[in-house]
């Protein structure tokens, strides 16, 4: 009797956990559903089809919006659970903390800013003849851009004094392959760690921010 109690208990605290973050796990479900189609496909149609979907510099110059939107809609691993695992662990507690519109304004910021730059980049390499003229077709899909400035603006919501070694552990886990690697998706990730820090407004205190999803608790008398 004790052992169905405490399930049904943990399954209510995960249904809350999940409501308290509706945007990131119905982002979750897309990515499963994209990433069961992508099993479906063969390499050759896999790799064509992600690649018309991908902010590379021929795709944004012909159609930003779309595929700046749909490339964050597929994840070119084909590795679903690991993107469970993070979203949990910093898009669900980003969401409920920031509030969804918040969260979300993060999300599309680190998105799409990350990924002007770092295609940017890419195109002056091209210009200056330190990157192939085929570059421009490089596949860049999935969703880290957007987890990179999440967990950078969760910086604002850790209490010191673990903020620091939390900030460290970010800027090292992003920055050593910058450094070491040079790549301009490299380049994208410390952009966008670097754009969720810089949206310390939207952070707002150190108090948690409640999600209009959530049930307001009642005034005690």
């Amino acid at each position: 009797m004790n052992g169905v109690i405490g399930c049904r208990r943990a399954l209510r605290a995960v249904v809350a956990y999940v409501r308290g973050a509706p945007l990131t796990y119905v982002w979750l479900l897309v990515l499963f559903v994209t990433t069961v189609a992508l099993h479906r496909m063969s390499p050759a149609l896999e790799v064509d089809f992600l690649r018309q979907r991908s902010t590379n510099i021929h795709e944004l110059s012909d159609n930003p919006v779309r595929v700046l939107f749909s490339s964050a809609m597929w994840i070119p691993s084909g590795h679903w659970w690991p993107y469970a695992v993070l979203y949990s662990v910093f898009h669900a507690p980003a969401e409920r903390r920031l509030g969804t519109l918040r969260w979300l304004v993060v999300c599309v910021a680190a998105h799409v800013l990350a990924t002007l730059i770092s295609e940017g980049a890419l195109l002056w390499a091209i210009q200056c003849g330190m990157a192939p003229e085929s570059a421009v077709n490089t596949l860049d899909v999935g969703v880290s851009y957007a987890l990179a400035g999440v967990m950078g603006v969760l910086t604002y919501r850790i209490p010191p004094p673990w903020r620091y070694p939390y900030l460290a552990a970010v800027i090292a886990y992003f920055g050593v392959p910058l450094v070491f690697g040079r790549t301009f998706t490299d380049l994208g990730h410390a952009a966008a760690v670097l754009i969720g820090l810089g949206c310390r407004p939207l952070a707002g205190s150190s108090a948690k921010a409640r999600n209009p999803k959530e049930t307001p608790a009642c005034p005690r008398g």
